[in-house]
């Protein structure tokens, strides 16, 4: 099921899960004392919705996992090529000087770029004041971080030690390019306190609050890899993952993928009173998810490779919204 419908079939029953605190007085939680008289106890059924925007970074580290080239070397320039461009030099009578460098694997290369890009991000929660306690909100929410971009080329880039060859040391490697996108949902349960004194919030002044909780973020990619450096169309493995043409190269499949995380969710802002019960909320969130994966797929789906991690994702949302308290 996807993200989406999970969402549909989630939030209707938290609605009505939200509701009960209210319903046995719509417009104010309160407690009978005596003789019919009743007291507000502060408790309020709260939803809100907002909108900003949002910044990613995270880092990007290379899991393509057991994958070994040859490459093959000028001596007087240092110039590397890899395999496959050596025997098509070679074929077109050139390529004499080059010399058998070795192996090496490109699972020890590091990613070129890190993770960073803007985003349009946006949010609805619904929760209620505690009792005797309107301090304190707990809320369920929802939070959309839109397609962002990472694009690389090359997507990996570095010194690799050599093995098995006439060259000695390490030599310089630039491997694959990607254009690619993630898109993520967080839905959490978070508790915020507002600094006020009292049973109600006050108007036409700011009220900082806080707010701490978990969350689960299900992030999508999609990812496009090509092979401009010739040395991922080498690999009998890979060639399962797309359609070499007519010079050799693999034409990659467009993949996509879903990884599910617990997420932590931190908040801070202000909200300003602007009429019974509704507030205007400028606030900043930040949601940490551990891992996001892109993936080679062939073409039927039936298999999947790792290819690079977006480790430690950390999403910064600066939005501005309006919350209800009935």
């Amino acid at each position: 099921m996807g993200m989406r419908k999970r969402i549909f079939t989630i939030m209707p029953i938290l609605s009505c899960l939200m509701t009960v605190p209210a319903m046995a007085n719509w417009q104010y939680g309160s407690e009978m004392v005596n003789s019919g008289w009743y007291q507000d106890d502060g408790t309020r059924f709260v939803i809100s919705g907002r909108g900003g925007a949002s910044f990613g970074m995270a880092s990007i580290q290379n899991k393509v996992g057991a994958l070994v080239n040859e490459y093959y070397i000028e001596p007087e320039t240092n110039i590397v090529i890899t395999a496959s461009y050596y025997d098509a030099c070679v074929k077109e009578g050139g390529c004499g000087s080059f010399v058998y460098a070795g192996m090496a694997a490109l699972e020890n290369l590091p990613a070129k770029d890190d993770f960073g890009s803007f985003a349009f991000a946006a949010g609805a929660s619904i929760g209620w004041t505690m009792p005797n306690r309107p301090q304190w909100r707990i809320e369920v929410g929802w939070d959309h971080i839109s397609e962002s971009e990472y694009n690389a080329s090359p997507l990996f880039e570095g010194n690799l030690p050599l093995t098995e060859g006439n060259a000695e040391g390490e030599i310089f490697v630039q491997s694959g390019a990607v254009q690619s996108t993630v898109t993520t949902d967080i839905i959490s349960a978070m508790a915020f306190y507002d600094f006020f004194e009292g049973l109600e919030k006050p108007l036409n002044q700011w009220i900082p609050y806080v707010g701490l909780g978990l969350g689960y973020a299900d992030s999508k990619t999609v990812m496009d890899l090509s092979d401009p450096y010739g040395d991922l169309s080498t690999s009998v493995d890979l060639q399962n993952f797309g359609e070499t043409d007519d010079y050799g190269v693999i034409q990659f499949n467009r993949s996509t993928h879903n990884t599910s995380n617990i997420a932590a969710v931190a908040a801070v802002g202000v909200s300003y009173g602007i009429g019974e019960g509704m507030f205007l909320d400028l606030g900043a969130r930040v949601a940490y998810i551990p891992k996001i994966k892109w993936v080679l797929q062939n073409a039927d789906d039936t298999r999947e490779r790792d290819w690079f991690n977006a480790e430690n994702m950390i999403y910064a949302n600066l939005m501005l919204g309006v919350r209800f308290e009935f």
